[in-house]
């Protein structure tokens, strides 16, 4: 781990990050049940809500309680502070789901230092699930440790998810290369959010394919994926960072196969 932290300096960063989400939690699941809130546009036209602002609010004001030196960047306030410890956090991913009542919703929160995200909290409240890692340390869903599939092929036995694919077929090639592992599978579903990751994860699907995101939305679960053995990298290769436009996931064998495709 490059930024040389040990593992008590992991455990308490992830046990900060917990309280944060439970805290974030405190705020989003009664809302979400009630639903009972205003909703506004944003100028990208995605919805806001103030429980995506008081989510967020409540979660700098933990992490930056127990790190006040920390940076934060987030989704709706964005970014503050400058140092080499970055937390990257997204109160409510998938608001839409959360606006429209259907629990495919989750807070994510993640440390990031000098560029290496080692610490990772995806916590789905109205979902029932909370995933975590840290860099070294292994996978966990609710408590239990996880790990990608086995798979080393595609074929009828493989399962895929896919994400925001809009973007993705405005892009010739790799909408084709998507069509090819299309034909090779058994199932081919588009869970999206924070869904497909778990779902990856803990190995009940082989293979995530998602374009137009950003870091807030998937620095946590990169590293819970990475951590349960898989690979997590953009279409052309190249290792999540701030400027991350798409994800190619899945088990070390698929992951190569695919990424072969995306790469033509």
């Amino acid at each position: 781990m490059r930024c040389g932290w040990n593992s008590d300096n992991l455990d308490r960063a992830l046990a900060v990050a917990q309280c944060a989400a439970d805290a974030a939690a405190a705020i989003v699941k009664p809302r979400y049940a009630a639903q009972d809130f205003s909703v506004t546009t944003k100028d990208d036209l995605t919805p806001v809500t103030e429980a995506d602002r008081d989510a967020e609010t409540a979660i700098r004001e933990v992490l930056l309680d127990a790190y006040p030196d920390h940076a934060v960047f987030g989704e709706e306030a964005g970014r503050s502070g400058a140092s080499d410890f970055l937390w990257l956090v997204d109160p409510i991913d998938g608001t839409k789901s959360f606006v429209r009542g259907y629990p495919f919703f989750s807070t994510q929160i993640a440390l990031m230092v000098e560029g290496e995200i080692v610490v990772g909290v995806s916590d789905a409240c109205a979902y029932g699930e909370r995933a975590w890692a840290v860099r070294g340390g292994g996978a966990f869903l609710n408590g239990k440790p996880i790990h990608v599939s086995r798979a080393d092929i595609f074929d009828h036995r493989a399962a895929i998810s896919t994400g925001n694919i809009m973007s993705l077929a405005a892009d010739p090639p790799r909408w084709q290369a998507l069509a090819e592992l299309i034909q090779c599978v058994g199932r081919v579903r588009g869970y999206g959010d924070f869904v497909h990751y778990h779902l990856l994860a803990r190995g009940a699907i082989d293979l995530v394919v998602e374009s137009d995101l950003n870091i807030l939305d998937v620095a946590a679960l990169s590293l819970i994926v990475e951590e349960a053995g898989g690979v997590f990298t953009q279409f052309d290769g190249s290792a999540v960072d701030l400027e991350m436009r798409s994800v190619l996931a899945g088990p070390a064998a698929l992951h190569a196969q695919a990424l072969d495709l995306f790469r033509a």
